[in-house]
């Protein structure tokens, strides 16, 4: 596997050998998994320190929804939600801390209460000014594609070569990213699963992960509980009509893919469940580095 080093203020990350854990922290009433679940400060402070108990190498912390069909919040909203989290959390842990926005206000004032990535699922498309952010701060960003808007991305996505169309966007945005002035290394790509894509797609895309790799950044893969892994569990037709599908399946297929993203390519690995995912790393990681 190709070797990455990541570095932020005085901190660095090493990428190859040892998979990353992002873990994923959703501040807001409506995520399609654990919506509400840490919406209150004190529930979001104490799954953080949780998470990094369990091995998290960086959280990953969101104010705003990005389900299929959902609808966006403003930035003011989605500051009110996720800068007391972040003003705790900054000094106080050794992990860095990504904000997950598409808005360059949020990531703004993120980055100066100590925030060190950019999680970015629109990669840099939805707000004009997210780039001079990036670039002006030096924050590490994770360029997403993603087909649509969460509100349409699930409307029948179709590609010509769902591969090499993801791969082809990613080296287009990573290139408007150098011309905007952000550095190769400070950014992290991701073939976005699940964010206007079938099963076919999704399968296709784990699959390849060393074709993403080739664009010489470390990759990023997010399948935590996603409607596909419930879809391969229960049926396609079951999953959608009744919703069938108990969280300890989904769980137990978001970590398969984790085991599978991992031995083709995956450097950093988003779930929710860090201490499982964390333990399947560190058996798929020793099974690979022999």
């Amino acid at each position: 596997m190709i070797s990455h080093n990541l570095k932020w203020r005085s901190h660095e990350l090493q990428l190859g050998n040892r998979s990353c854990i992002m873990g994923i922290l959703n501040v807001t009433p409506d995520s399609f998994s654990d919506g509400g679940r840490f919406f209150s400060l004190d529930a979001a402070l104490a799954q953080a320190e949780r998470m990094i108990e369990d091995g998290a190498d960086i959280l990953d912390i969101g104010g705003e929804s990005s389900r299929p069909f959902s609808e966006p919040v403003s930035a003011e909203e989605e500051i009110r939600r996720v800068m007391p989290v972040i003003e705790y959390l900054a000094g106080k842990i050794s992990v860095p801390i990504s904000i997950d926005t598409t808005k360059a206000d949020v990531a703004k004032r993120a980055m100066e209460a100590g925030a060190a990535i950019i999680n970015d699922i629109s990669a840099l498309r939805f707000d004009p000014d997210m780039a001079s952010v990036v670039a002006e701060t030096g924050a590490l960003v994770i360029l997403m594609h993603m087909l649509g808007s969460p509100g349409t991305m699930q409307v029948d996505p179709r590609y010509d070569d769902v591969i090499e169309d993801i791969y082809g966007f990613l080296e287009e945005v990573m290139g408007k990213a150098e011309v905007a002035g952000i550095a190769k290394e400070n950014m992290i790509v991701d073939p976005g699963i699940g964010f206007g894509k079938t099963i076919f797609h999704n399968l296709e895309i784990i699959k390849n992960i060393e074709r993403f790799a080739e664009l010489d950044v470390p990759v990023l893969i997010g399948p935590s509980r996603k409607a596909f892994i419930r879809k391969l569990i229960v049926g396609e037709t079951q999953a959608e009509n009744t919703g069938a599908g108990s969280r300890e399946l989904v769980e137990t297929g978001t970590h398969a893919v984790v085991s599978a993203s991992i031995l083709n390519g995956a450097h950093i690995l988003r779930v929710h469940d860090v201490a499982g995912a964390r333990t399947t790393a560190t058996i798929v990681d020793a099974i690979k580095n022999v």
